[in-house]
C-alpha cells in the first residue's frame, strides 16, 4: 500500500492540519471522541493506523491512562511532522514507516482518524479488522472516525449536501466542494455504516456509534474480556 497526503489531497503537509478542519466536519470533536474512547480501557500500547501529522496521537499521549503509542503511516512528510508535533511526549510516541497491510504485534488498542477509507474493499477492511481482533488483548477496542456513505441514493445525496455545506462554511466555494469530492473518489471509498459494524460483529466485536456529525462517525470496536488474544 502506498499513499501520498500531498498528492491526494493537493496541498502542502505544512497546510495539512489547518485544512483538515476545513474539509472534515466536526473534526476537533471527532478526535476528542476517539481519544476518549481509548483511554477509557487504560492501554499501555495502541498502534495509531495511518496516523499522519500525529493529531489523534497527540490527543491520546495527552489522555490519562494512555501509556505508549505506535505510529504507523506509508507517509514519510506526515511521520516527519508528526515527529515534531510529539516530541514532547519522548519515547511514548513511537514511529513505523509502514502500512497497516501486514500482521500486528499484540497490543491494547487501535486507533484511526480518517485513515482507513483508503482501503478500497470491505473485504480487504474485514482483513484488518481480523488482524486487529487477533493482536488485542481481551477487553481491547478498535475505535474508528472516518466517514460512512450509505447505498441509498437520496441518503447519500443528503450526507453529501451536508458535507459540502461544511466546505462551503468553511471558505470553500461551492464548485471546489463537489470538486473535492470528486478528487478524494480516486482513492477513498466510503462503505455504509451497517456494512462496516457487520463487518465488525462477523469477526466478534461488539459496536457501538460514540459519535456522529453528518456522514462522519467515530465507531468503538470492543473484544469482549472472555475472547483470547492470538497475535504475535
Amino acid at each position: 500500500m502506498s499513499h501520498s497526503v500531498r498528492r491526494h489531497l493537493r496541498l502542502e503537509i505544512d497546510a495539512y492540519d489547518e485544512t483538515i478542519r476545513r474539509f472534515i466536519p466536526g473534526y476537533e470533536a471527532m478526535v476528542a471522541v476517539a481519544a476518549d474512547s481509548v483511554a477509557a480501557i487504560e492501554p499501555d500500547l495502541v498502534c495509531d493506523l495511518g496516523a499522519g501529522t500525529g493529531a489523534l496521537a497527540e490527543a491520546l499521549l495527552e489522555r490519562a491512562g494512555v501509556g505508549i503509542v505506535e505510529l504507523l503511516d506509508v507517509d514519510a512528510e506526515m511521520l516527519s511532522r508528526a515527529r515534531q508535533r510529539l516530541a514532547r511526549f519522548g519515547d511514548r510516541a513511537r514511529y513505523s514507516l509502514r502500512s497497516y497491510d501486514g500482521p500486528f504485534s499484540r497490543c491494547d488498542a487501535f486507533a484511526a482518524s480518517i485513515s482507513l477509507h483508503h482501503i478500497p474493499t470491505i473485504e480487504a477492511k474485514s482483513g484488518l479488522y481480523a488482524r486487529a481482533f487477533a493482536s488485542l488483548r481481551p477487553g481491547g477496542v478498535l475505535v474508528n472516525a472516518d466517514p460512512y456513505m450509505p447505498f441509498d441514493s437520496c441518503e447519500r445525496d443528503r450526507l453529501f449536501r451536508y458535507w459540502a455545506d461544511h466546505l462551503v462554511a468553511s471558505g470553500i466555494a461551492e464548485a471546489r466542494a463537489w470538486k473535492h469530492f470528486e478528487e478524494w473518489a480516486e482513492e477513498d471509498t466510503y462503505f455504509p455504516l451497517d456494512v462496516e459494524l457487520d463487518a465488525l460483529t462477523s469477526i466478534g466485536f461488539e459496536v457501538e456509534c460514540a459519535w456522529t456529525d453528518g456522514p462522519m462517525v467515530v465507531v468503538v470496536a470492543t473484544k469482549r474480556h472472555d475472547q483470547a488474544a492470538s497475535g504475535s
